[in-house]
């Protein structure tokens, strides 16, 4: 059966519930400009990344998002990571504020065939010799959405072959494991975006 698209997602973002920088996120055309890092004190070489707290009712998700912060700070090969506070010349804290996950798409009978996950990012940096607050972001966020069955899978999208599935693995699975695999998969996907979005605001300064 065809899905039918409701417009709850449109009600959610004229009421404010998923910013402009979610949307960008969900329907952006995927350029991305590299962090010039201008915003970084010269003599700054190293950072701590103090474990994030967490605002949501997602125990862990927390740790997996600093995995990606990590990964993304090594990526640029502008500061080393260090495990002791005292060590580092800044500080990296945060939390996540939101995640969540809402039906976006249903079929004829009302059930949802697709889905987005939203995640929200308040974090600063901070000179650890100043103790100056270099830079603060509130809901530094990314959304992305992903299939609950498998008609709704669209083989030849960006997200789906940045999988390991075929087309036709996916026909033969069962919905609850084509919805684990795509979330997994999009929930993976958004981490990065997030995490790259973060690097990106603080070493810029924006």
């Amino acid at each position: 059966m065809k899905a039918r698209r409701r417009s709850r997602l449109s009600e959610a973002i004229a009421a404010g519930v998923l910013p402009l920088l979610a949307v960008v996120g969900l329907w952006g055309c995927g350029y991305r400009f590299a962090a010039s890092g201008v915003a970084l004190p010269e003599t700054a070489k190293t950072i701590y990344v103090q474990r994030f707290g967490n605002s949501t009712r997602f125990t862990g998700i927390n740790d997996i998002f600093m995995r990606y912060v990590k990964d993304e700070i090594e990526n640029h090969h502008r500061l080393l990571l260090v495990d002791d506070p005292a060590q580092a010349d800044l500080t990296l804290s945060g939390k996540v504020a939101r995640f969540y996950t809402v039906p976006v798409a249903f079929n004829s009978v009302l059930e949802p065939t697709e889905y987005e996950q939203v995640i929200g990012i308040d974090a600063r940096l901070t000179d650890n010799r100043t103790r100056k607050v270099l830079w603060s972001g509130y809901n530094v966020n990314d959304a992305n959405g992903y299939a609950s069955v498998p008609q709704a899978i669209v083989p030849t999208s960006p997200q789906f072959l940045a999988g390991n599935l075929r087309a036709s693995d996916v026909a033969q699975m069962p919905d609850i494991q084509v919805a684990g695999y795509a979330q997994s998969l999009a929930q993976s996907q958004m981490l990065a975006g997030t995490a790259q979005r973060l690097y990106e605001a603080m070493s810029d300064g924006f």
